[in-house]
């Protein structure tokens, strides 16, 4: 149970979700509700190639080598942020990546030139992580916990807003989350408030960004 604890923790890193997320709306194959709103699944091949790396890179990738080189700095003890002061830098660096997306989507792709997707799945990140900084002065919320709130309540909005709904991949989306919340809580990595704070916090902020987002 500890090794599988481990490999779930790892798996499904906080910096992953958000990348599985948007890989499942761009390959699955669906149909908006609205006709008038672009759909995810009939971007053109090479473009949503393009976008889905450059959402990688700046969602998981690099924030993903600051977090190690925090480590190689010995600013923070270990990879998994056990010290919740230690958390601090690291979300901090989470908040910047992810608002510097949002803004970067704006930029290059303004006034909706691409599906809503793109620009409020980083502005729940962006919102997310200031939540969970301003939280961790009092409890050490979990950001794996948040991470499957971030996956739910994407996949929820987005596949709301779809002709169907597939409800055994939201499910297993749902199942992952909670497996890996059970894996913190037996690793004894979190108290039970952190895990479940974290989730409803992230999932409630994504799901809101990206229901209301306008198109």
């Amino acid at each position: 149970m500890k090794l599988l604890s481990h490999v779930l923790s790892w798996v499904f890193l906080p910096l992953f979700m958000p990348a599985y997320g948007l890989l499942i709306s761009l390959y699955y194959p669906s149909e908006e509700l609205v006709y008038s709103s672009m759909n995810m699944f009939n971007i053109p091949p090479d473009i949503k190639s393009q976008l889905f790396w450059l959402f990688f890179i700046f969602s998981c990738a690099a924030p993903g080598l600051s977090f190690v080189m925090l480590h190689q700095r010995k600013i923070i003890t270990t990879i998994d942020m056990e010290n919740a002061r230690e958390r601090n830098i690291p979300l901090l660096i989470m908040f910047a990546y992810c608002a510097f997306l949002y803004a970067l989507f704006l930029y290059k792709a303004p006034n909706g030139l691409l599906p809503k997707y793109f620009y409020a799945l980083p502005l729940s990140g962006t919102i997310v992580t200031a939540c969970f900084i301003y939280i961790n002065r009092w409890i050490k919320i979990s950001m794996h916990a948040g991470g499957g709130g971030i996956l739910c309540g994407y996949l929820i909005a987005f596949f709301m807003a779809q002709a169907q709904i597939p409800i055994l991949l939201i499910a297993l989306a749902i199942l992952v989350s909670g497996l890996t919340i059970s894996a913190r809580l037996y690793l004894k990595k979190h108290e039970p408030i952190e895990v479940y704070a974290g989730w409803l916090l992230a999932f409630a902020i994504t799901f809101s960004c990206n229901w209301f987002y306008p198109s």
